[in-house]
């Protein structure tokens, strides 16, 4: 009776072992710091399931602007950094934060506005110039003023224009301190031009009868790039988890799953990673 007792017993203990391992086996997963538009686009919820179908890793997304992903991967606070900012993802891995920057997609940036169009920005294709009409109209801007990828390529191309904006901050610049969709809901609220990724605005909502006034200039180009965060910087870095993620987003099954991500038969990303690498 005693015998039996205890077989039963160890029977239960190495099936509840191996049922743990199998849980632990399952529940294999990493942290990616990621700029807001991936996510806002839908391309996450699109991307992740053929990836895990293929590797049964689970990707656990973090999405913020591009400066606070950056600070949180500085922080060991993931395993893969994927934003689009590419001077400040070079510091990062010259810095000895990241392994190696690797392009993954590109898409481009544009300029919306209501119908009126009060600076008469319409159509124009050089940036800077459509900013210094804007500025000079004093028609309401609104910036997401948050240190990410989108708020980077705007600082730029206002100092590219030679004008300095916060001088007006409050006034017809308003920075909003949020992610893109929040800052298009806002502008849109108040009848103010936006820059924003293209992937955000084709996927935004509320749209209402604004228009993409100012496209097609060279700066406009949104280029993303992926990064392993270095385990010699962060040891709890799931190194091998996170290199699979990155194999797989850069290779032909990833790429390919980045260019069939559509809305409304538009391609929101264009893959790149065979393109250039640094």
């Amino acid at each position: 009776m005693l015998c039996g007792k205890l077989l039963k017993f160890g029977v239960a203990v190495v099936s509840s072992a191996f049922f743990m391992a199998g849980i632990a086996q399952a529940e294999e997963s990493i942290i990616v710091q990621s700029t807001t538009s991936t996510q806002n686009s839908g391309l996450y919820k699109h991307l992740l399931p053929l990836f895990k179908n293929k590797s049964g890793i689970t990707v656990n997304v973090v999405a913020v602007g591009t400066g606070q992903a950056i600070k949180n991967a500085q922080n060991c606070d993931g395993d893969v950094l994927l934003v689009h900012a590419k001077p400040a993802e070079e510091k990062f891995v010259k810095n000895g934060y990241g392994v190696k920057r690797t392009d993954v997609m590109y898409n481009d940036f544009i300029i919306v506005g209501p119908p009126e169009d009060p600076a008469k920005v319409g159509r124009m294709k050089d940036a800077p110039d459509a900013l210094k009409k804007i500025s000079n109209a004093k028609a309401i801007f609104a910036s997401r003023g948050d240190n990410s990828g989108t708020h980077k390529k705007e600082v730029r191309l206002w100092k590219a224009a030679d004008i300095n904006p916060k001088g007006a901050s409050g006034k017809w610049y308003r920075e909003t301190g949020s992610g893109m969709g929040a800052t298009l809901n806002t502008g849109v609220g108040m009848g103010a031009y936006v820059m924003t990724d293209r992937a955000t605005w084709i996927s935004f909502k509320n749209k209402g009868d604004y228009k993409i006034l100012v496209e097609g200039d060279d700066d406009l180009f949104n280029q993303y790039g992926v990064i392993l965060v270095n385990p010699k910087k962060c040891p709890k870095v799931n190194q091998a988890a996170g290199q699979t993620f990155i194999k797989w987003l850069i290779g032909e099954d990833g790429q390919k799953a980045i260019a069939n991500y559509k809305l409304g038969g538009k391609q929101l990303f264009f893959p790149n990673a065979n393109k250039g690498q640094s």
